[in-house]
């Protein structure tokens, strides 16, 4: 099984987690309380091969650091400045308007959920271009 990174985009109610292989791909991704992200990283840690996990270093990443420790996989802070703003570039990827929002140009469009999934996502690739392994995906 091929090493993976678990992306985590910290906030004060709510964290994205986001799986992402070597190479940049999304094997899983979503939403959870806060209060809930331990023990979802733990089950994530128990099904993939975490080789480390990617906490963004926004809210809450100190206290979520010194948790997310107990799992015995390095964690490391990446800087998460406009992972948002790119998240929604990314959400809108995935699932392109439809219909009449078509015409409405994606800058001016706000996705229909929260998106922290996707900033996860972006978490994990960021690290991963830190680490050299794979520069070409920032």
């Amino acid at each position: 099984m091929p090493q993976r990174i678990l992306g985590i985009d910290p906030g004060t109610r709510k964290a994205g987690f986001a799986i992402v292989e070597a190479d940049g791909a999304i094997v899983e991704r979503g939403i959870e309380p806060v209060e809930e992200l331990l023990s979802r990283a733990r089950a994530l840690a128990s099904r993939h091969d975490i080789a480390a996990i990617a906490l963004g270093t926004g809210t809450n990443a100190n206290v979520l650091k010194a948790e997310l420790a107990q799992l015995g996989v390095p964690v490391r802070l990446v800087d998460e400045r406009e992972t948002t703003l790119r998240a929604r570039g990314l959400y809108f990827a995935d699932n392109p308007p439809r219909g009449w929002r078509r015409l409405i140009p994606l800058g001016m469009q706000v996705p229909p959920r929260p998106i922290d999934d996707y900033a996860a996502v972006l978490i994990a690739r960021r690290y991963l271009a830190d680490e050299g392994k794979r520069p070409d995906l920032l």
